[in-house]
């Protein structure tokens, strides 16, 4: 499907996300991991019911062979039987309830892992967005820069016919307009790759016709100065919400449901069992009743109890009990690095925004001292005060610090955005 039938004009962030949760093929097979989750449960669940089954059976014997009459004979015998049992579990030392917890805390942890599935989805499309900002911002500097250095090339040419310039000028502005025009066609690709990259995160079938909405960034000159949570009080936000953490922590209560399983083949199991069932025999050369009357003289019915104690099964249960413990060891353990590496996420999150922040304050101000640098500059080379190496040195001056203002921009809208997101918020800005 193309994107102008999915989707008609700029995509905001919000609008990204949305559409990378319904389609990523990630999320999608942890959404099959849950489902198959629910099934075993179900599965887990009916085990308790009885069960049921028919059989039916002929046979044929040839040669010696017990008669009807109970004596031994060399004739053909042929006889049917059908039956029809049912075992119902009474008591199986409690593995059935067990399992059905197990089964649950696993979907559980199925859902959960979904969910981070999506988290993680949304942090990528978020990277992806905020790398194409920062490429159209550079190809927009990037265009300012030729428009500069094309008035200028303009300029100096009337200067060099009426003999006010040289052509070594001309030349060396024609040379910067130049530069000026591949690094234009440098960020233009890096745009359009940002592009395909989001395009593809976000399983579009073609980059073509897909674009982004640019932000209001007004408002960060505004919050720039708030101050941002510590990542201790973060970390114990996000403690009782990340997917991740809920997802192990429901892993390990599984761990000691497991052991309970493993214990429950020390204690014994009792079950129900009943049926009924009926058979025809016949033998060569011997008048036989019908199959009909057979069937019915024949017809039995039984019940009974199943107990089955465990003595002795060469250890098998206490290494099972042993295996068990150790997994949930290793569980425990997979709990703390999942705890660690979140606040190692956040910590680097934080101190990201920090950085940025501080950068985004320089920047505005380095921008700002450039650009009256280069007003200045430009006005002294206008009346032939400053010449064209200092002219073009100033406005590259200028053009690099709006480059990097703009880098800071935008690293500080997505670390001020992550260390919300790790709040509980959604992605956005």
């Amino acid at each position: 499907m193309a994107v102008s039938a999915q989707r008609q004009g700029s995509w905001t962030l919000r609008e990204c996300i949305d559409y990378a949760l319904e389609n990523n093929i990630t999320v999608k097979q942890q959404d099959v991991a849950r489902r198959q989750g629910e099934v075993e449960l179900s599965t887990a669940k009916n085990s308790r019911l009885p069960d049921l089954s028919a059989q039916a059976s002929q046979n044929w014997s040839f040669g010696r062979g017990l008669t009807s009459e109970n004596t031994y004979s060399n004739k053909n015998t042929s006889s049917t039987s059908f039956s029809l049992g049912t075992s119902v579990p009474l008591f199986t030392g409690l593995r059935i309830p067990r399992t059905i917890e197990l089964n649950r805390l696993n979907l559980e942890a199925a859902t959960a892992d979904l969910a981070k599935a999506r988290d993680d989805v949304s942090v990528q499309v978020a990277q992806a967005y905020v790398q194409i900002l920062y490429d159209m911002e550079l190809r927009d500097v990037a265009l300012r820069q030729i428009g500069i250095d094309s008035m200028h090339v303009a300029r100096l040419t009337e200067m060099l016919r009426t003999g006010k310039a040289s052509g070594v000028e001309v030349a060396q502005q024609e040379a910067a307009l130049a530069q000026s025009r591949l690094t234009y066609t440098q960020a233009d690709n890096d745009c359009r790759l940002a592009l395909l990259s989001l395009a593809q995160l976000l399983e579009l079938p073609s980059p073509e016709g897909f674009a982004i909405v640019r932000p209001d960034t007004a408002a960060i000159a505004v919050t720039g100065g708030a101050e941002l949570p510590a990542p201790g009080e973060i970390y114990q936000e996000a403690l009782a919400f990340k997917p991740e953490v809920k997802a192990e922590t429901l892993r390990l209560k599984g761990a000691d449901v497991n052991i309970s399983i493993a214990k429950s083949a020390l204690l014994p199991t009792l079950s129900l069992n009943a049926g009924l069932g009926s058979n025809y025999y016949k033998t060569s050369g011997f008048a036989a009743e019908s199959f009909g009357r057979q069937m019915r003289n024949n017809f039995s019915q039984y019940v009974g109890l199943s107990l089955n104690v465990p003595i002795f099964n060469r250890l098998e249960t206490r290494n099972s009990i042993r295996a068990a413990r150790l997994s949930r060891e290793t569980q425990e353990l997979q709990l703390e690095n999942v705890k660690k590496t979140l606040y190692k996420e956040i910590q680097q999150a934080y101190y990201n925004a920090v950085a940025a922040r501080a950068q985004y304050a320089s920047s505005r101000e380095a921008a700002r001292s450039n650009k009256a640098a280069f007003d200045l500059t430009s006005a002294k080379y206008e009346y032939g005060k400053a010449n064209i190496t200092e002219f073009n040195e100033a406005k590259n001056n200028w053009l690099k610090a709006e480059s990097d203002l703009v880098r800071a921009k935008y690293e500080y809208m997505y670390g001020t955005s992550l260390l919300d997101f790790y709040r509980g918020k959604p992605m956005d800005f």
